[in-house]
């Protein structure tokens, strides 16, 4: 494979991978202390939410280090071998887990009573983005499902060519 495009793509998961740790550090805990703070009843939802956004933010960052791992892989033309399949597995594990975070957090949001400043429309648009976001990561999780089986497929096929030759 071009090494100009795995380079790329290596530099795109670093960055990726240090801008969600700037998040989990910074951004996750600043933004729920402000909310707590611009309306203090927030404050017992604060803990569980900055908590359960963290862990969705790992679960990604655990994603793009099994890519990571499947890029050194490509480059030693070892991709079709059956250690690709724990990193593909890994990869899919972390999506269902970020998927039952954000289905969680959907169901929380669907039958808790979380008081609101205004007429409730901040608690419909998080229901509105955690049910989304279940549902995207349950159909990047089956798609995962789907390429896995492809590539298993293309290894097995791969061993018949070299018995073969």
């Amino acid at each position: 494979m071009n090494q100009f495009f795995v380079a790329t793509l290596r530099a795109g998961i670093v960055a990726a991978i240090l801008i969600g740790l700037f998040g989990q550090i910074v951004v996750i805990p600043t933004t729920a202390a402000d909310e707590v703070a611009r309306f203090p009843p927030y404050a017992p939802f604060a803990g569980p939410y900055v908590t359960v956004a963290i862990i969705g933010v790992a679960c990604v960052q655990v994603a793009f280090a099994a890519a990571w791992m499947l890029l050194a892989m490509l480059g030693r033309d070892a991709l079709f071998s059956p250690k690709a399949f724990r990193w593909v597995d890994v990869i899919i594990g972390a999506t269902v887990v970020a998927t039952l975070l954000a289905a969680g957090v959907a169901v929380h949001l669907a039958v808790a009573e979380i008081p609101s400043p205004t007429d409730n429309m901040q608690a419909i648009g998080a229901l509105g983005a955690a049910v989304v976001t279940a549902g995207g990561g349950a159909a990047f999780a089956m798609l995962l499902v789907l390429m896995r089986g492809l590539l298993r497929k293309a290894t097995e096929l791969q061993a018949e060519m070299a018995a073969v030759v």
